[in-house]
């Protein structure tokens, strides 16, 4: 009966450390060295259309990105705000991987975003 026991309570533990083992594993895949990408696939902040970074006219994205924030009733702050904090994740998250020409796009697209929003641009 008691070795019964024993192999049971073995048995669970075992289990424990497998579970926590591949939990470790799951967790740490993500935030070690692309927590963006993790960022990107996890977040609950904004339902953006596919592509939208892609496109090849900076008014084209963004309109597209005022057309998601406006849509979306996950935001917790403004929808300009909203807006521009996605465009900047996406130029930061890019790093040096962009090139001049599409990180040109992108910023202009910070521009054309404050123009769609009716917003003064900031003063350096």
């Amino acid at each position: 009966m008691a070795a019964k026991r024993v192999k049971r309570v073995a048995k669970r533990a075992t289990a424990k450390r497998v579970a926590k083992r591949t939990t470790v594993k799951r967790a740490a895949s993500w935030t070690s060295r692309k927590w963006s990408a993790g960022v990107t696939q996890r977040s609950d902040a904004l339902d953006l259309e596919s592509g939208v970074f892609k496109k090849s006219s900076a008014r084209q994205i963004a309109l597209s990105l005022k057309r998601s924030v406006e849509r979306s009733g996950r935001r917790k702050s403004p929808p300009f705000r909203s807006a521009m904090s996605m465009l900047n994740f996406e130029i930061n998250r890019a790093g040096k991987n962009l090139s001049a020409q599409r990180r040109g796009v992108l910023n202009q697209a910070k521009v054309e975003l404050r123009k769609v929003f009716h917003r003064q641009p900031n003063e350096r």
